[in-house]
């Protein structure tokens, strides 16, 4: 028989791995085992729980400690079974089948089971626990009779044995192996979360390479090595300590003299020159693109924010080269939502340009001919309190008052996801970054309609119901002869995003990563395109100590 269009789909996405071995990428270094790292962050991390956390600072040291059914070989995009020892689709894309890695233990020495799996998506769809990532699921038979509380279980996924998950979905979706894939389908213990006021972000269990030792607040995280992990000789390290309030300048100093192993926030803007110029330094600078796009969101549901023209005005009055210029040149102004590189992208839509006289006369028409006042949110480490103060001076030469309020990025992203609270936000540090390469990642959980909810990561709760079924086809597209008609269809939908105007796109960020030399592996493990920025289980000490 031959096999369908669909399996062919699939065998060519996962390229061929739905049941071989784990893969290391960094085996071809040689690795050592044992040692520590050290990495510094200016601000704390929020949370642990797979279900919540969602920024750059805790993604991949949520990725350390716990698995999902899905995973992708080391420092690239390729997709791999990780908890699924295989899996098969069903000929209408609609039903997967998941046998489990027989044997893997939560780190408090239970037995992970088909139940928990189960338990932790059901868990992640769930509106009490205002997953940012809940959006994600959409696709899961059930998932909205579920989520509007006219059902008390999402009947989709079930577990007809301890070694089976069966996923049944409403339609087919060409990105659903991605999104098992994604932190939030992660697998956690139900029994460790029910105990009666267990904070789970801050004492997590999981499947991981790395278990949580210690987390003193505001001061540091210490993980080790979980020593029943089920890959042979991962992780490398056996130990990872992640300081917390440290100033940029200073861990550049520390890493200088040989007290830290990376810079959790990057090079200092400030130091970005002298570091790129500093030739002891250039082995250890490594350099990659992201697939992330750096903007400002407008609440649609904030007056004048509910007006298309304001959105336009906003759009035309900030100069995006000039933001590009105070980071060093270290990013390319953006023009769209989707960043160059990531399937979809559009390379000749041309965007909204700068032009503050146009602005200003939008924002008459719009009934504001002296402007308005707002405020304007914005992560507190450098540069982006500096690049806040830009875009204020820049709508302020059109008539709009901004407000700054610059506060840690935990508090910026509680704000940010409060229905009607942050007018507008500037999300450098906190800017969206591919969570697998699909344009449906920059879509679904944040700018549909399903994730403009509390907590969710939709920041300018824009909502667009025509365009999501829209969005719904297009991800319902899985043959593979059809894969130009799923992007032209992707390329429209982003243009009326463009066209609807609830964010400024501003630049598409570089990445550059500081390391010390003590620590090594294969450099795409540092600049990793899904675990940014660092894949901590498979770099090692060169010393081993």
């Amino acid at each position: 028989m031959r096999p369908s269009a669909l399996k062919r789909f699939r065998n060519a996405l996962l390229g061929g791995l739905a049941a071989l071995p784990l893969v290391t990428a960094a085996s071809a270094d040689a690795p050592r085992q044992g040692g520590g790292m050290t990495i510094a962050f200016k601000d704390d991390v929020a949370t642990l729980d797979p279900a919540i956390g969602y920024d750059w600072q805790n993604w991949a040291l949520i990725k350390s400690m716990f698995n999902g059914l899905m995973d992708y070989v080391p420092g690239t995009t390729q997709l791999r079974p990780e908890l699924a020892q295989s899996y098969t689709v069903s000929p209408d894309g609609k039903t997967y089948m998941f046998k489990l890695r027989p044997g893997v233990k939560f780190q408090n020495g239970r037995l992970m089971t088909a139940d928990d799996v189960v338990y932790s998506i059901t868990r992640a769809v769930d509106p009490k626990t205002q997953s940012p990532g809940q959006s994600f699921f959409s696709a899961i038979d059930g998932f909205d009779a579920f989520t509007t509380n006219k059902a008390k279980t999402l009947t989709g996924i079930s577990a007809p044995d301890p070694r089976t998950v069966v996923i049944k979905l409403s339609r087919p979706n060409a990105s659903f192996l991605q999104v098992l894939a994604l932190n939030f389908a992660f697998v956690v213990p139900k029994e460790v979360i029910a105990q009666p006021g267990y904070d789970f972000g801050k004492h997590p269990v999981g499947t991981g390479a790395f278990e949580l030792k210690e987390w003193d607040l505001g001061q540091k995280l210490v993980l080790v090595r979980n020593p029943t992990y089920f890959e042979k000789g991962i992780p490398h390290l056996d130990m990872l300590t992640v300081e917390v309030g440290q100033d940029p300048l200073t861990a550049l100093l520390r890493l200088e003299h040989g007290q830290l192993d990376a810079l959790g926030d990057g090079i200092p803007p400030a130091k970005f020159v002298a570091v790129m110029k500093d030739p002891a330094m250039q082995p250890d600078i490594i350099t990659g693109s992201r697939l992330a796009t750096t903007y400002v969101t407008m609440n649609t549901q904030i007056k004048p924010f509910n007006d298309l023209r304001v959105r336009q005005a906003v759009n035309m009055a900030i100069d995006k080269a000039h933001i590009v210029r105070l980071i060093n040149g270290r990013a390319t102004p953006a023009d769209q939502v989707l960043p160059p590189g990531m399937p979809g992208y559009n390379a000749s839509f041309k965007g909204y340009a700068y032009d503050p006289a146009k602005a200003k006369d939008l924002l008459k028409a719009a009934g504001y001919p002296n402007g308005f006042s707002t405020t304007l949110y914005a992560n507190n480490t450098d540069p982006n309190p500096r690049i806040a103060q830009a875009l204020q001076q820049e709508l302020a030469a059109v008539g709009i008052t901004a407000d700054l309020k610059t506060q840690s990025q935990d508090t910026v992203i509680t704000a940010a996801g409060t229905p009607k609270t942050a007018p507008l936000v500037w999300s450098g540090g906190m800017a969206w970054s591919d969570d697998f390469p699909d344009p449906t990642d920059f879509y679904v959980p944040i700018l549909s309609c399903s994730s403009a909810v509390q907590g969710g990561w939709n920041w300018s709760f824009y909502c667009n119901k025509p365009l999501d079924v829209q969005a719904d086809a297009a991800d319902a597209i899985t043959d593979p002869a059809k894969a130009p008609q799923r992007l032209a269809a992707w390329k429209k939908i982003y243009a009326q995003v463009m066209a609807d105007a609830p964010w400024v796109p501003v630049y598409n960020e570089k990445l550059y990563v500081l390391k010390s030399p003590r620590i090594a592996g294969a450099r795409a493990l540092f600049v990793d395109p899904i675990y940014t920025p660092i894949n901590y289980a498979y770099v090692y000490a060169t010393d081993g100590k």
